[in-house]
Protein backbone atom coordinates (compact mmCIF):
# COMPACT_ATOMS: atom_id res chain seq x y z
CA UNK A 1 0.00 0.00 0.00
CA UNK A 2 1.36 3.39 -1.19
CA UNK A 3 0.79 6.22 1.48
CA UNK A 4 0.41 9.61 0.14
CA UNK A 5 0.33 13.08 0.84
CA UNK A 6 -0.84 16.02 -0.75
CA UNK A 7 0.60 19.99 0.19
CA UNK A 8 -1.26 22.53 -1.25
CA UNK A 9 -5.37 22.39 -1.00
CA UNK A 10 -6.48 25.35 -3.28
CA UNK A 11 -8.48 24.93 -6.85
CA UNK A 12 -5.57 23.58 -8.88
CA UNK A 13 -4.68 20.96 -6.60
CA UNK A 14 -8.15 20.05 -6.81
CA UNK A 15 -8.75 19.88 -10.17
CA UNK A 16 -5.08 18.74 -11.02
CA UNK A 17 -4.46 15.81 -8.51
CA UNK A 18 -7.20 15.62 -5.47
CA UNK A 19 -9.51 14.23 -8.30
CA UNK A 20 -7.32 12.01 -10.10
CA UNK A 21 -5.68 10.67 -6.96
CA UNK A 22 -9.12 9.92 -5.65
CA UNK A 23 -10.25 7.86 -9.39
CA UNK A 24 -7.51 6.02 -9.56
CA UNK A 25 -8.02 5.03 -5.26
CA UNK A 26 -11.36 4.33 -6.09
CA UNK A 27 -10.29 1.66 -9.06
CA UNK A 28 -7.12 0.20 -7.35
CA UNK A 29 -8.48 0.44 -3.69
CA UNK A 30 -5.51 -1.99 -2.55
CA UNK A 31 -2.57 -0.23 -4.42
CA UNK A 32 -2.38 3.73 -2.81
CA UNK A 33 -3.54 5.11 0.83
CA UNK A 34 -4.48 9.22 0.73
CA UNK A 35 -2.73 9.69 3.84
CA UNK A 36 -2.79 13.15 4.43
CA UNK A 37 -3.28 16.58 3.58
CA UNK A 38 -1.79 20.11 4.50
CA UNK A 39 -2.75 23.46 3.64
CA UNK A 40 -2.49 26.95 5.95
CA UNK A 41 -5.83 26.83 5.92
CA UNK A 42 -6.73 23.47 7.83
CA UNK A 43 -10.17 24.25 6.60
CA UNK A 44 -9.39 23.33 3.41
CA UNK A 45 -7.18 20.38 4.17
CA UNK A 46 -10.03 18.95 5.87
CA UNK A 47 -12.18 19.64 3.22
CA UNK A 48 -10.42 17.01 1.26
CA UNK A 49 -10.37 14.64 3.59
CA UNK A 50 -14.16 14.87 3.67
CA UNK A 51 -14.61 15.06 -0.32
CA UNK A 52 -11.41 13.28 -2.06
CA UNK A 53 -10.73 10.56 0.96
CA UNK A 54 -7.39 11.87 2.69
CA UNK A 55 -7.20 10.31 6.31
CA UNK A 56 -5.45 13.67 8.16
CA UNK A 57 -5.30 17.08 7.44
CA UNK A 58 -2.68 19.39 8.56
CA UNK A 59 -1.36 22.90 8.31
CA UNK A 60 2.09 22.42 9.24
CA UNK A 61 3.95 20.75 6.18
CA UNK A 62 7.05 19.62 8.34
CA UNK A 63 4.26 18.02 11.11
CA UNK A 64 2.70 16.05 8.15
CA UNK A 65 6.10 15.22 7.02
CA UNK A 66 7.41 14.04 10.39
CA UNK A 67 4.16 12.02 11.43
CA UNK A 68 2.61 10.51 8.54
CA UNK A 69 5.45 7.97 7.06
CA UNK A 70 5.01 8.81 3.39
CA UNK A 71 6.13 6.93 0.36
CA UNK A 72 5.04 9.53 -1.77
CA UNK A 73 3.78 13.61 -1.74
CA UNK A 74 2.52 15.73 -4.48
CA UNK A 75 3.27 19.36 -3.48
CA UNK A 76 1.07 22.04 -4.96
CA UNK A 77 1.82 25.56 -3.73
CA UNK A 78 2.70 28.76 -5.15
CA UNK A 79 5.96 29.54 -7.83
CA UNK A 80 7.65 31.44 -5.01
CA UNK A 81 7.63 28.13 -2.54
CA UNK A 82 7.99 25.72 -5.15
CA UNK A 83 11.62 25.18 -5.14
CA UNK A 84 11.64 25.37 -1.10
CA UNK A 85 9.18 22.89 -0.42
CA UNK A 86 10.18 20.67 -2.97
CA UNK A 87 14.17 20.47 -1.97
CA UNK A 88 12.77 19.74 1.63
CA UNK A 89 11.08 16.81 0.27
CA UNK A 90 14.40 15.15 -2.20
CA UNK A 91 16.44 15.98 1.16
CA UNK A 92 14.12 14.12 2.95
CA UNK A 93 14.43 11.60 0.17
CA UNK A 94 10.04 11.46 -0.33
CA UNK A 95 9.73 10.61 -3.73
CA UNK A 96 7.71 13.68 -5.07
CA UNK A 97 5.53 15.21 -7.83
CA UNK A 98 6.10 19.15 -8.12
CA UNK A 99 4.35 21.98 -10.10
CA UNK A 100 5.76 23.90 -12.90
CA UNK A 101 7.33 26.17 -13.25
CA UNK A 102 9.89 24.77 -10.34
CA UNK A 103 10.20 28.05 -9.04
CA UNK A 104 10.11 31.82 -8.88
CA UNK A 105 13.65 32.77 -10.37
CA UNK A 106 16.18 31.11 -12.48
CA UNK A 107 17.98 30.79 -9.31
CA UNK A 108 15.38 28.90 -7.85
CA UNK A 109 15.97 26.77 -10.91
CA UNK A 110 19.25 26.20 -10.35
CA UNK A 111 18.98 25.60 -6.68
CA UNK A 112 16.37 22.62 -7.41
CA UNK A 113 18.18 21.13 -10.21
CA UNK A 114 21.01 20.69 -7.98
CA UNK A 115 19.10 19.14 -5.20
CA UNK A 116 17.57 16.66 -7.26
CA UNK A 117 20.88 15.73 -8.33
CA UNK A 118 22.65 15.35 -5.37
CA UNK A 119 19.80 13.69 -3.49
CA UNK A 120 19.14 11.26 -6.49
CA UNK A 121 15.27 10.81 -5.31
CA UNK A 122 12.76 10.36 -7.48
CA UNK A 123 11.10 13.37 -8.41
CA UNK A 124 8.51 13.99 -11.32
CA UNK A 125 7.08 17.66 -12.53
CA UNK A 126 3.35 18.11 -13.56
CA UNK A 127 2.67 18.99 -17.29
CA UNK A 128 -0.20 17.03 -17.90
CA UNK A 129 -0.05 18.00 -21.78
CA UNK A 130 2.55 15.16 -22.03
CA UNK A 131 -0.11 12.41 -20.79
CA UNK A 132 -3.32 13.99 -22.59
CA UNK A 133 -4.69 10.65 -24.53
CA UNK A 134 -5.37 12.89 -27.39
CA UNK A 135 -1.99 14.23 -27.92
CA UNK A 136 -0.38 10.84 -27.38
CA UNK A 137 -3.06 9.15 -29.69
CA UNK A 138 -1.57 11.54 -32.80
CA UNK A 139 1.90 11.07 -31.36
CA UNK A 140 1.36 7.32 -31.37
CA UNK A 141 -0.07 7.55 -35.07
CA UNK A 142 2.23 9.62 -36.59
CA UNK A 143 5.20 7.12 -35.58
CA UNK A 144 3.50 4.90 -37.98
CA UNK A 145 2.89 7.55 -40.74
CA UNK A 146 6.42 8.86 -41.35
CA UNK A 147 9.27 11.04 -39.98
CA UNK A 148 7.85 14.27 -38.41
CA UNK A 149 8.94 17.70 -40.12
CA UNK A 150 7.51 20.49 -38.48
CA UNK A 151 5.25 20.78 -34.86
CA UNK A 152 3.27 23.20 -34.02
CA UNK A 153 1.34 24.82 -30.99
CA UNK A 154 -0.87 27.54 -30.13
CA UNK A 155 -1.73 28.80 -26.68
CA UNK A 156 -4.74 31.10 -26.58
CA UNK A 157 -6.42 32.85 -23.64
CA UNK A 158 -9.08 35.17 -22.49
CA UNK A 159 -8.19 37.94 -20.12
CA UNK A 160 -4.71 36.83 -18.90
CA UNK A 161 -3.06 39.83 -18.52
CA UNK A 162 -0.12 38.71 -15.73
CA UNK A 163 3.13 39.91 -16.61
CA UNK A 164 4.63 36.24 -16.11
CA UNK A 165 2.14 34.45 -18.13
CA UNK A 166 4.96 33.01 -20.77
CA UNK A 167 6.94 31.28 -17.47
CA UNK A 168 4.20 30.48 -15.33
CA UNK A 169 1.55 28.84 -17.92
CA UNK A 170 3.41 29.36 -21.31
CA UNK A 171 5.92 26.46 -20.30
CA UNK A 172 3.21 24.06 -20.98
CA UNK A 173 3.11 24.89 -24.76
CA UNK A 174 6.90 25.07 -24.82
CA UNK A 175 7.32 21.52 -22.74
CA UNK A 176 4.57 19.81 -24.89
CA UNK A 177 6.99 20.51 -28.24
CA UNK A 178 9.96 19.12 -26.44
CA UNK A 179 7.90 16.44 -25.30
CA UNK A 180 6.95 15.97 -29.40
CA UNK A 181 10.03 16.78 -30.72
CA UNK A 182 13.25 16.51 -28.86
CA UNK A 183 15.66 18.33 -27.36
CA UNK A 184 15.94 22.28 -28.77
CA UNK A 185 19.37 23.47 -30.70
CA UNK A 186 17.69 26.78 -31.41
CA UNK A 187 15.44 29.02 -30.75
CA UNK A 188 14.82 32.48 -31.92
CA UNK A 189 11.33 35.11 -30.74
CA UNK A 190 9.80 37.63 -30.89
CA UNK A 191 8.13 39.44 -27.99
CA UNK A 192 5.10 41.65 -28.71
CA UNK A 193 4.95 44.44 -26.40
CA UNK A 194 1.97 46.90 -25.66
CA UNK A 195 1.49 49.33 -23.15
CA UNK A 196 -1.97 48.32 -21.92
CA UNK A 197 -1.98 44.48 -22.12
CA UNK A 198 0.19 41.51 -21.52
CA UNK A 199 2.89 40.64 -24.02
CA UNK A 200 2.30 38.24 -26.93
CA UNK A 201 5.46 35.50 -28.32
CA UNK A 202 5.92 34.57 -31.32
CA UNK A 203 8.88 31.11 -30.87
CA UNK A 204 10.73 29.54 -33.60
CA UNK A 205 12.25 26.47 -32.41
CA UNK A 206 14.50 24.49 -34.21
CA UNK A 207 15.83 20.76 -32.66
CA UNK A 208 18.43 18.51 -32.67
CA UNK A 209 16.81 15.78 -34.91
CA UNK A 210 16.04 18.47 -37.60
CA UNK A 211 12.69 19.04 -36.57
CA UNK A 212 11.32 22.88 -36.44
CA UNK A 213 8.43 24.09 -34.77
CA UNK A 214 6.71 27.11 -33.58
CA UNK A 215 4.48 28.39 -30.94
CA UNK A 216 2.73 31.11 -31.05
CA UNK A 217 1.41 32.59 -27.27
CA UNK A 218 -1.18 34.83 -27.56
CA UNK A 219 -3.02 35.52 -24.06
CA UNK A 220 -5.23 37.89 -24.37
CA UNK A 221 -6.58 37.25 -27.95
CA UNK A 222 -10.34 36.57 -26.75
CA UNK A 223 -10.85 32.90 -26.63
CA UNK A 224 -9.52 29.89 -24.36
CA UNK A 225 -7.73 27.46 -26.80
CA UNK A 226 -4.94 24.93 -26.88
CA UNK A 227 -3.76 23.07 -30.32
CA UNK A 228 -0.89 21.37 -31.03
CA UNK A 229 -0.35 19.74 -34.76
CA UNK A 230 2.32 17.62 -35.78
CA UNK A 231 3.20 17.70 -39.87
CA UNK A 232 5.51 15.18 -41.88
CA UNK A 233 5.65 14.26 -45.55
CA UNK A 234 1.83 13.25 -46.94
CA UNK A 235 0.66 13.34 -43.02
CA UNK A 236 -0.71 15.71 -40.16
CA UNK A 237 -2.18 15.73 -37.11
CA UNK A 238 -4.53 18.26 -35.32
CA UNK A 239 -5.30 18.13 -31.46
CA UNK A 240 -7.00 20.79 -29.79
CA UNK A 241 -7.03 20.13 -26.28
CA UNK A 242 -6.77 20.28 -23.23
CA UNK A 243 -8.83 23.81 -24.05
CA UNK A 244 -11.36 24.48 -26.29
CA UNK A 245 -14.99 24.61 -27.80
CA UNK A 246 -14.29 21.00 -29.58
CA UNK A 247 -11.59 19.19 -28.12
CA UNK A 248 -10.87 16.54 -30.47
CA UNK A 249 -7.61 14.41 -32.42
CA UNK A 250 -7.55 14.59 -36.18
CA UNK A 251 -5.10 12.33 -38.42
CA UNK A 252 -4.84 13.55 -41.97
CA UNK A 253 -2.69 11.37 -44.58
CA UNK A 254 -2.91 11.81 -48.43
CA UNK A 255 -5.76 14.79 -47.59
CA UNK A 256 -7.73 11.77 -46.32
CA UNK A 257 -8.82 11.82 -42.69
CA UNK A 258 -7.96 8.56 -41.53
CA UNK A 259 -8.64 9.43 -37.76
CA UNK A 260 -10.50 11.25 -35.48
CA UNK A 261 -11.65 11.33 -31.63
CA UNK A 262 -13.69 13.58 -30.00
CA UNK A 263 -14.10 14.49 -26.73
CA UNK A 264 -17.62 13.37 -25.61
CA UNK A 265 -20.12 14.88 -22.71
CA UNK A 266 -19.19 11.83 -20.32
CA UNK A 267 -15.33 12.15 -20.16
CA UNK A 268 -14.11 13.00 -17.30
CA UNK A 269 -11.90 16.50 -17.25
CA UNK A 270 -9.23 15.31 -15.72
CA UNK A 271 -8.51 11.97 -17.83
CA UNK A 272 -8.85 14.19 -21.04
CA UNK A 273 -6.41 17.03 -19.41
CA UNK A 274 -4.45 14.26 -18.93
CA UNK A 275 -4.36 14.10 -14.87
CA UNK A 276 -5.25 11.01 -14.53
CA UNK A 277 -2.44 9.37 -16.31
CA UNK A 278 -0.19 11.52 -14.61
CA UNK A 279 -0.97 10.45 -11.20
CA UNK A 280 -0.86 6.46 -12.73
CA UNK A 281 2.77 7.40 -13.82
CA UNK A 282 3.80 8.79 -10.00
CA UNK A 283 1.98 5.54 -8.58
CA UNK A 284 3.28 3.22 -10.73
CA UNK A 285 6.59 4.35 -10.61
CA UNK A 286 6.44 3.53 -6.62
CA UNK A 287 5.35 0.63 -6.81
CA UNK A 288 7.94 -0.42 -9.23
CA UNK A 289 10.40 1.35 -7.20
CA UNK A 290 11.69 3.05 -10.47
CA UNK A 291 12.11 6.74 -11.93
CA UNK A 292 8.93 8.66 -12.62
CA UNK A 293 9.07 10.58 -15.87
CA UNK A 294 9.36 13.86 -16.57
CA UNK A 295 11.80 14.44 -13.74
CA UNK A 296 12.49 18.07 -12.62
CA UNK A 297 16.02 17.12 -15.01
CA UNK A 298 13.66 16.77 -17.88
CA UNK A 299 11.40 19.61 -17.93
CA UNK A 300 14.23 22.13 -16.65
CA UNK A 301 15.24 23.55 -20.11
CA UNK A 302 11.40 24.13 -20.63
CA UNK A 303 11.36 26.52 -18.31
CA UNK A 304 14.76 27.93 -17.87
CA UNK A 305 14.23 28.96 -21.88
CA UNK A 306 10.49 30.79 -20.48
CA UNK A 307 12.48 32.71 -18.08
CA UNK A 308 14.71 33.68 -20.60
CA UNK A 309 12.06 34.69 -23.17
CA UNK A 310 10.49 37.10 -20.10
CA UNK A 311 13.55 38.36 -19.25
CA UNK A 312 14.65 39.70 -23.10
CA UNK A 313 14.55 42.48 -24.97
CA UNK A 314 11.80 41.91 -28.10
CA UNK A 315 14.06 39.64 -30.21
CA UNK A 316 16.39 37.53 -29.26
CA UNK A 317 17.95 34.07 -30.33
CA UNK A 318 19.58 31.15 -28.10
CA UNK A 319 21.82 28.59 -29.36
CA UNK A 320 21.64 25.29 -27.26
CA UNK A 321 24.88 23.25 -26.06
CA UNK A 322 24.74 19.83 -25.99
CA UNK A 323 24.82 19.62 -22.11
CA UNK A 324 21.46 21.26 -23.01
CA UNK A 325 22.68 24.73 -21.50
CA UNK A 326 21.09 28.15 -23.22
CA UNK A 327 24.00 30.52 -24.41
Amino acid sequence: MIRLGLIGCGEHAEIGHAISLARYRSAHDDEIELTAACDLQQKRAQHFCQKYGFTSAYSNTEEMLNEANLDGCIAVVPPEMISKVAIMLLQRGIPCVVEKPLGASRTDLSLLLAAAKETQTSNMVSVNRRFMPFLNCALEWARTAGPLRYVYGRMKRHGRRESEFIWTTAVHAVDALRYMAGEVSQANWRRMNSANTADWYAIDLRFKNGIYGHIDVLPTSGVLEETYELSGEGFHATVTCPFGPERSVRCFQDNKLVLEKIAGSDTPEDVLQGFYEEAAEFIRALHKKAKPHPSIEEVFPSVELCFMMANSSQENQVIVDDNQNFQ
